[in-house]
């Protein structure tokens, strides 16, 4: 249906519930004269006569009476769901769908998730963990989160969690049989465990740099997963050498579970964004989450 078939139908539901040309035009804010001109275009569009007119009143014929009970209860819910759409503008309301790493979810989402929804009753959120890249717009996600380095350029992103840097550990026990690497051009001796990637399929390939030259390793061992939690697992359990991002690693590390090795060949990196669509309408529940992730320093 075209959009001026839709007004032809309004300004006729208007006349047969007014029972007056000129008290439909004021409702609709127009001359009497085009609702007229407009009701005529619509019966000869139908071929079929909608209203009876005479010099003293109008009522609609029983074709026009069956249409305007057909009419009626749909624009009053097209009516209800546009109240509901107003009431969203100003009252956070409605569902937030958000794609995101399963640790960026656990330490930065659900914590502020959770403020919202207690806070909030009428705003659901949904969050799908993923480790490999989504196209969130195609997928149906209102927002993802990635670290600021993986954030494509035509993306709104924000910061919502500190610098990260990549840490490279083992178990006590593991470093009384090996020696601990000086540089990485010694990771060649040593049993690490490697993480393959999703989205790609390849083994992910140890990133240092050092007095600004990167110099990337590729390494070898027992274990391999494609679940940083397993990874995790392994090197707990004395498997060999690991690489993580910090906030996998930096609590075994401070409580002596494991031991970090080449810090200096570490530097600190973006670390996590929440993005979304340049062109996406921010509603109220949205802009609330967006408000309430945004990292402070």
């Amino acid at each position: 249906m075209r959009r001026e078939e839709m007004g032809d139908l309004m300004a006729f539901l208007a006349v047969a519930e007014e029972r007056s040309f000129t008290r439909a035009a004021a409702r609709l804010g127009t001359s009497q004269s085009a609702v007229s001109a407009v009701v005529r275009r619509l019966e000869e569009r139908l071929d079929v006569r909608l209203l009876t007119r005479t010099t003293r009143s109008v009522s609609p014929t029983e074709a026009g009476e069956r249409l305007a009970q057909t009419l009626r209860p749909a624009f009053d819910d097209i009516e209800a769901q546009l109240a509901t759409l107003d009431e969203m503008r100003s009252h956070p309301a409605g569902t937030i769908r958000l794609n995101s790493s399963r640790m960026a979810a656990a330490n930065l989402l659900m914590p502020v998730a959770n403020r919202i929804m207690a806070d909030h009753p009428d705003v659901k959120i949904e969050i799908s963990v993923d480790s490999r890249f989504t196209d969130i717009a195609k997928d149906g996600f209102d927002a993802g989160v990635r670290l600021g380095e993986s954030v494509d350029k035509d993306m709104i992103g924000v910061r919502i969690g500190p610098e990260l840097e990549m840490v490279v550990a083992a178990t006590p026990d593991y470093f009384r049989a090996y020696p601990k690497p000086e540089t990485p051009y010694d990771l060649t001796g040593h049993n690490c465990i490697n993480l393959r990637l999703l989205t790609l399929g390849g083994l992910y390939v140890w990133e240092f740099e050092k007095d600004g030259r990167p110099l990337n390793v590729r390494v070898d061992g027992q274990f391999t997963c494609s679940d940083s939690g397993l990874v995790l697992d392994a090197a707990l359990a004395g498997r060999g050498l690991v690489c993580l991002p910090s906030d996998h690693l930096g609590p075994y590390v401070e409580d002596g579970r494991l031991i970090r090795v080449l810090a200096d060949w570490c530097p600190p990196f973006a670390g996590y964004y929440l993005y979304y669509p340049s062109r996406r309408q921010v509603t109220p529940a949205f802009r609330l989450l967006i408000d309430a992730l945004r990292w402070k320093d």
